[in-house]
């Protein structure tokens, strides 16, 4: 991460006039607005008091603890193939997480750049982290994004709130973006046993519906598998997202036998159009 290679990516939260680099580890705006950029990395531009806080670092370790084991590594690779596709030269995660799917997917080149954003300062560290070619923001994905119109060419949104409009607004006329929800199978061993949270009835559907008209449906594919996990596994998994005081629960279950789970994705991916939101239009 250079701030040069930082600011290139944002515009003020304030006035949504592009950044650039001033001082130290300060990015400026030409109204006057200056932001720290955090030593290790990264700049958080929150406004205001979000509705909603990002993962805990508990969740954090027990994903990247999961995550390595490669169980969900097929979505990973699906991803990175449709990302490699695209030539792409600016990459961003909306909700990156530990960067998992982030690092994998960034293609080889000099000139190609990453961007990590999540509104946990955690989660950005985890995914910049001795990675040179991602650069890191803490944004809330329910505002309008401190991003520059047009200015990603892949948008990739794994198990992550999105903001259709404002995904629109800076991906690049025929841009893409990719989406990752769960299928109605996914998690369904422990949803039966009240060890995992209940799926939104036909997600995809309304995934879909929600981004009509200012995305074409482009390509989808289902990824479903049922593997056996152990006692620990299980903690992880449940620890690591919305069920994860669950885990709390079954750590204190005495039975501590192997379990069937099933995985199941649905990855879908988004060719943005030429319509401009009003929401684009306003900002």
């Amino acid at each position: 991460m250079s701030l040069q290679s930082l600011a290139e990516w944002l515009r003020c939260p304030n006035c949504s006039l592009p950044l650039s680099p001033g001082a130290v580890r300060v990015l400026n705006c030409p109204n006057g607005h200056a932001f720290d950029v955090n030593r290790r990395g990264f700049v958080n531009l929150l406004t205001g008091s979000p509705k909603f806080i990002g993962d805990s670092a508990e969740m954090l370790e027990a994903r990247e603890l999961f995550l390595k084991a490669g169980w969900f590594e097929p979505v990973r690779n699906s991803l990175t193939a449709l990302v490699a596709s695209e030539n792409a030269h600016r990459v961003l995660d909306a909700g990156c997480g530990t960067g998992y799917y982030l690092r994998a997917a960034i293609p080889v080149g000099d000139d190609v750049r990453a961007l990590g954003m999540d509104i946990s300062p955690t989660a950005v560290l985890r995914t910049i982290r001795a990675q040179s070619r991602i650069d890191g923001l803490v944004a809330n994905v329910w505002s309008p994004l401190p991003i520059r119109d047009g200015v990603v060419d892949v948008m990739m949104n794994v198990f992550a709130p999105r903001n259709g409009s404002e995904f629109h607004r800076i991906l690049r006329p025929g841009g893409l973006l990719l989406v990752v929800v769960p299928g109605v199978m996914h998690l369904q061993q422990l949803r039966a046993a009240g060890l995992a949270v209940q799926l939104q009835p036909n997600k995809a559907g309304l995934l879909v519906e929600s981004l009509t008209p200012q995305f074409t449906l482009e390509s989808h594919a289902q990824v479903d598998r049922t593997v056996v996990l152990s006692h620990t596994e299980v903690l992880s998994l449940l620890g690591m997202g919305p069920s994860a005081h669950h885990s709390l629960e079954i750590a204190r279950n005495p039975v501590t036998e192997n379990r069937d789970v099933t995985f199941a994705f649905e990855i879908f991916s988004f060719r943005r159009n030429g319509i401009v939101s009003e929401s684009a239009k306003s900002t």
